[in-house]
Order: structure tokens, then sequence, then C-alpha cells
């Protein structure tokens, strides 16, 4: 019974857009901004301008792939789909490493915060907010929805108030001033801002909880890009204008040292609790995301089906998000955020690629003709070909080489490691489907035998 159980349709399209903005201000906006004015300068602005529009690329061929195939597998779906279950199964197993990965990352990083606040033990607080977490994604999909959006207006908050405090100082600075690195730093600045944006993609997981996704999904993805490009660009504005490039490059806690400067002491305080709902935020929804990544492999059947097992009254992926936390709880042992973030990178940027160029092999699919209609449609085609997406795998693996050679070599072995992990499955799939047929086969001899024998009884009565 429990197999037979669907996922509720519970989310709206504004539920879906506020869930995809709480994942892409998590906590990457408020530790970012200050390195990036390093690079940039006082026109650090626009790089936040060309990692939107890099995001934008990519986005749009989500939103085409969701309103075609509008699953909780998301990724893993588009490239089965397009290439078959080995690219699929990778794709997934990348977007399983990023998840995990960032929920232990971005838990860590909110235990900072509160033992700053509160001096409690680092491993222990972030072990307790993965299991908070863990049992509102159990409790309920509208229930966890809501606790997200509320989690979101807050930490929005923070970022409304970092620009409302910066308005005093406009004109202060020229906006247009680079730092030594020239160009060079404005597209550092942006590869590095990049890693703020990540998150719109989640949205396309909640297909299978959203009311209309063929129409919604799409909708909040682009609306949720929008917003947060709004918002960065006006933040990055306001910052440089109270403290200016330098010294907002050289600073620890930028965030908090630009609320200091303009509203006082007492401002680092209600920064680092602001801080704290967008930390516990991130974890909350992305451990949401990746326990329907999750749950998608598990319902297609490229992992046991029992991992897709959902709920009979709470309608959640129960067992899914249990793994999900225990791995992500497992991973609190890693303390190097920068390796971990570099890991997560190169995971995302990776399947970036593939979904770019799954939304490409799709469009010349003889198939695709007979595909339902989507809601939406990416612009910009030169016959077949779409070429937006194009322009989004080309960025992504220059983003893949700004990362440089050490985390590539890691990424590399981590995607062959879900190929070794596919490979198992596939000999563990194959032993069971041969059992009937041994089964058979000693049925036959059996039979065989027998028959011998009756041959042998008969021939001898007449003789």
């Amino acid at each position: 019974m429990a197999e037979e159980v669907k996922l509720r349709r519970a989310l709206g399209m504004w539920e879906a857009t506020l869930c995809g903005i709480g994942i892409i201000f998590g906590a990457g906006i408020y530790a970012l901004v200050g390195k990036a004015a390093g690079l940039g300068g006082n026109a650090v602005w626009i790089s936040f301008g060309i990692s939107a529009l890099l995001a934008a690329f990519t986005g749009l061929s989500y939103a085409e792939l969701s309103s075609l195939f509008p699953k909780a597998g998301a990724e893993y779906v588009y490239s089965l789909k397009a290439f078959g279950r080995r690219i699929a199964f990778m794709t997934g197993w990348l977007i399983l490493i990023s998840g995990v990965f960032s929920a232990a990352t971005v838990s860590l990083g909110f235990a900072g915060y509160f033992a700053a606040l509160f001096g409690s033990p680092v491993t222990l607080t972030a072990f307790v907010l993965i299991i908070l977490m863990g049992l509102i994604l159990l409790y309920g999909i509208k229930q966890s929805a809501w606790v997200g959006i509320l989690f979101t207006l807050i930490e929005s908050a923070g970022l409304v108030l970092i620009i409302l405090i910066g308005l005093p100082y406009l004109g202060s600075v020229n906006y247009l001033q680079m730092s030594a690195e020239g160009l060079n730093g404005i597209i550092a600045a942006a590869a590095l801002i990049f890693f703020a944006f990540i998150g719109f993609e989640e949205i396309t997981r909640l297909s299978e909880e959203t009311k209309n996704p063929t129409r919604n999904v799409p909708r909040a993805l682009i609306i949720a890009i929008i917003i947060s490009t709004v918002i960065y660009m006006l933040v990055a504005i306001s910052a440089v204008s109270i403290l200016g490039y330098d010294a907002l490059g050289h600073s620890k806690a930028p965030m908090a040292d630009v609320a200091d400067k303009a509203l006082g002491p007492g401002a680092h305080t209600l920064l680092s609790v602001i801080a704290l709902f967008a930390t516990s935020n991130t974890v909350l929804l992305i451990l949401l995301a990746t326990s329907r990544m999750l749950y998608g492999m598990a319902s297609a059947g490229s992992l046991p089906k029992k991992i897709g097992w959902v709920h009979p009254r709470r309608r959640t992926p129960w067992l899914a998000i249990m793994i999900i936390c225990a791995v992500s709880v497992a991973l609190l042992a890693f303390r190097d955020i920068s390796f971990v973030a570099g890991v997560t990178d190169f995971a995302v940027f990776l399947t970036f690629v593939i979904i770019n160029f799954s939304l490409i092999k799709l469009r010349y699919s003889p198939s695709f003709r007979l595909i339902p209609k989507a809601g939406f449609r990416v612009p910009l085609s030169i016959g077949r070909m779409p070429v937006l997406p194009l322009l989004g795998a080309a960025l992504s693996l220059v983003m893949i080489y700004w990362l440089g050679a050490d985390i590539i070599i890691i990424g590399i072995v981590a995607a062959l490691a879900g190929l070794v992990v596919n490979l198992m499955i596939r000999e563990a799939k194959f032993e069971e489907r041969l059992v009937p047929v041994h089964a058979i086969q000693r049925a036959a001899a059996s039979a065989r035998r027998k028959a011998h024998k009756i041959g042998l009884v008969l021939m001898h009565k007449k003789s």
C-alpha cells in the first residue's frame, strides 16, 4: 500500500517561487559579497548581473524541461529521456552528492553562528539542526513549505535592511570603478558569485507536489531568478556605498560590518540572528530537494523501490528523507568548507552541462514532436538548435575550469564512483532476474529426467 501512495500536490506558484528564493538566498550572499567586491571593485554589481545571465541560460532549459516532464526526479528524468539510464544515474548521483555535502556544510555554518551567540558545541548543534529539519520534512510538504517561506521572508528582510540603510550613502562611490585586476576581476567575481545563485534548479524537484506544474514550475523558476538578481545587485550597490570595495573585500563578516557602520554595533547581533534563519532555511530546503531526487530515482527503478515509499498519512517520502538526513549527519566530520563548496560547484556545473545538452538532444529527437507541447519554450533557436542552452553548457564548462585542477580531479572521481554504484545495482538486478530462469532450467532438467525414466520403462515393457 505504501508504494501506491503518491506525493501531495499542495504548493501553488508563489509557494514554489518562495521556496526557490529561499534556497538561492541561503547563506551565500551573506559571505560572498565581500570577497566578490575585493575582486570586482565598486563595479561588483556588474558581476552579479553576469552571474544572473549565466543562471538564466540554464534556468530557461530547466523551465522547458520541467514543462515537458513534471517529475520529482527532475534532472534524472530529463537526462534519462535524452541519454538513457547510465547518464541519468550519474546525473542523479551528482545531485545527491552536492545535496548532502551542502546540507552538512551549511549546518556547520549555522552551528558556527549559534556557537558565537550561545557558546554551544558546533558538531552537536549541526546534528540537532539536521534532525529537526528532517522531522519537519517528514511531517508534510505544506508545513515544510510554510516554514521555508517564513524563514525566507526573514532572511530577505536582512537583505532589504542592507539596501535601505545604504540609501543615504548612494552616490558616495564611483559604481564603475573596478579593482586593480580590472575586467579579469569582474569575471572572477562573477564566477565566485554564481555560487550564490545555485538553488533555482531545485524548484523543478517539487514538480509532483506543485499544482499545475507544467505552468507553475517554469514560472516560479524564472520569477525566482529575476527577484534574486534584483535583490543581489541592490545589496552589492548598497554595500560598496557604505564601506567601499577595499574595506568590504577585507571583511570577514561583510554584511555585519556594513550594518555596524550604518546602524552601530548592535546591528551585528541582529545580522547574526538573521544569518541563523538563512542557514537553517537553506538546510531545510536542500534536504527537501535532495530527498525528492532520491525518491524520483527510486520511483524510476534506478534505486531499490523501497527508497521511494511514501508515508500513507503524511504523503512524504519518509525513507528517502531519513537516508539523506543520515548521510548529511555522517558528513559533519568534514570541516573544510572551501573543499566541500568546490566539490558541490563541480557537481552542479557538470549537471548544468548535462541538462543543457539534454534539451538540445531532445529537440533533435524524432519523438520530440510526439511529446505534448510544453507550457514554456526556450526562445531564440536556429532551426531546431536552441541557442541559449548551448551557451549555458559552454559557460558551465568555463566555470568548471575556474574551479582548479584539484577540485576537478576529485569531482571526476566522485562522478565515476556513481557509475560504479550503478553497475553494482544493475548487476544485482541481473542476478535477481536470473533466479527464475535457473528455477525453470532446473524444472526442465527434472522433467527430462522423468521423461527419460518413463521412456525406459515403456521400452522395457514393450520388449
